[in-house]
């Protein structure tokens, strides 16, 4: 069984980080709308889905990917590169202890979730403004000895790695060379973006489907030209906020 962990959109979230986006009016009820699509379409697929309550005074908590790295064996509760951010992990640390042994990222490195890119045994750490190589050195001593490679990833031009690119397939990911090296990922194809589409290389994989966002119609139409099923979301709100659907879910085996 698996299980997806999410948390409803904070009122507050027009006061989210931002840092490659200049800041839009939000409609608060309209993300709230959309996120609630994007839950329903986790329960679609089969997973089990664990909703918490918004944190009213933590704008970018909807975004719980941030907070932890959830493997088979550990769970490792980030240290956010912002640090308003930073008291989001509690709760996360608090809802995964039941289900994984937990680790934690020490001061004064920095990480988020949507840094991190798991490709099997092999974890992708993007170097950005809010993850540095000193958490992947901390990653590197809590992961090699469960038989993980953890290697450093320059990003450019975009807030995450897994802005630039996600996984779609077993031996696929989907990116935007732009943003990020395509050499750097050995042993996968290489499905890029449509030029015209610079956020789309965020999918969500959940076992043979992916979810996807409605905004990026001319990357779907390469992704299911190369055989993969697609279910589509309207995700255009948060992603004001620089949010992606990889972002607002925690997804792991029980």
């Amino acid at each position: 069984m698996e299980i997806a962990i999410t948390r409803q959109v904070s009122r507050s979230i027009e006061s989210c980080e931002l840092t490659f986006l200049a800041r839009v009016p939000m409609d608060v009820d309209r993300a709230r709308q959309q996120h609630a699509q994007y839950e329903a379409a986790l329960k679609d697929l089969g997973l089990a889905v664990l909703s918490l309550p918004e944190e009213p005074d933590l704008p970018d908590s909807v975004f719980v990917e941030d907070a932890a790295l959830v493997l088979d064996e550990i769970a490792i509760i980030t240290r956010p590169g912002a640090a308003s951010r930073r008291p989001e992990t509690k709760s996360i640390a608090q809802i995964l202890a039941p289900f994984r042994e937990l680790r934690h990222i020490q001061a004064p490195a920095r990480v988020d979730g949507g840094d991190i890119l798991r490709l099997g045994r092999r974890i992708y750490l993007g170097v950005t403004q809010r993850s540095d190589t000193n958490a992947m050195e901390q990653m590197q001593e809590m992961l090699t000895p469960l038989g993980y490679d953890v290697h450093a990833v320059p990003v450019q031009g975009c807030l995450h790695l897994k802005s630039a690119v996600t996984e779609v397939a077993p031996d696929t990911v989907l990116l935007n060379a732009a943003w990020v090296n395509p050499n750097t990922f050995d042993n996968v194809k290489i499905l890029e973006v449509d030029p015209s589409e610079p956020y789309a290389a965020n999918a969500l994989r959940v076992g043979d489907s992916l979810l996807y966002c409605t905004a990026f119609p001319r990357t779907r139409a390469r992704i299911e030209r190369a055989g993969m099923r697609t279910v589509n979301v309207d995700a255009d709100e948060l992603a004001k906020a620089e949010g992606a659907l990889t972002c607002c879910s925690l997804i792991f085996s029980l």
